[in-house]
């Protein structure tokens, strides 16, 4: 098999199989990732890809734009789109795709992923949150999400998770005045930091979580409730 991967976490998690052709440039994972590099996750160089002539090409309904994918297709490529929109689904569709790739044997480390999630107990007292993931304008994890799933999975309950909207725009004057117990800030999408992002919630706890462990889905759910439930309780103290 040859595989192209333009989903992040997914690369994370098909690089092991030793399929990968090709991936996105924003594929960080796993270190030293030595595959040809076919451009962004929302403008990947489709004739790049067609070039590395892959069996398979594994994409993401949320992640990935449908023109780029029907491009793909009409190029004569296979491509497979995953949905995932809390953690049991993302277990389904990882086991899914490493079937399409040709994976003989069940990774160790997706039980280990599954087993942690499966015996997560969460706090008695529930946490209410506002995630934003996204600044100028100010975004925040509506409806119907991954992260939004893993969260309340931790004994978070994010605000706007009854928006009709999945990303809905929120003005921070309303993030403020709602007064949710931790404001929730991930490295990605957008990359806030200590000095960029706290200082607009002046009063209000940030916990500064990896995006990686609160929105991929991959290799990486396997230490995801203790890496994020240990920023979640650092933030409350």
């Amino acid at each position: 098999m040859r595989v192209v991967s333009l989903v992040p976490s997914l690369t994370e998690a098909v690089a092991a199989t030793g399929t990968l052709v090709g991936a996105t440039d924003w594929c960080t994972h796993p270190a030293g990732l030595d595959v040809a590099r076919v451009g962004g996750t929302k403008n990947p160089k489709t004739d790049r890809i067609a070039a590395l002539a892959p069996d398979l090409v594994i994409a993401n309904e949320e992640e990935n734009r449908a023109p780029d994918l029907a491009a793909l297709r009409e190029a004569g490529l296979e491509v497979l789109v995953t949905e995932v929109r809390d953690v049991p689904q993302a277990f389904r569709e990882l086991a899914r795709v490493l079937d399409a790739c040709g994976e003989p044997t069940r990774p160790r480390w997706l039980d280990e992923a599954e087993q942690a999630w499966t015996v997560l107990r969460p706090p008695e007292r529930r946490t209410t949150a506002a995630v934003p993931v996204w600044r100028r304008p100010w975004m925040v994890l509506g409806r119907d999400t991954f992260a939004g799933d893993v969260l309340s999975r931790l004994g978070v309950d994010h605000l706007y998770a009854g928006h009709a909207e999945r990303y809905p725009t929120i003005p921070v004057e309303e993030l403020r005045a709602a007064a949710p117990d931790v404001v929730v800030l991930p490295d990605e999408p957008y990359r806030f930091t200590a000095n960029d992002g706290p200082e607009a919630f002046p009063g209000l706890p940030c916990a500064l979580v990896s995006g990686r462990h609160l929105t991929w889905y991959g290799p990486s759910l396997a230490e995801a409730p203790r890496v994020l439930g240990e920023a979640l309780r650092a933030a409350r103290r």
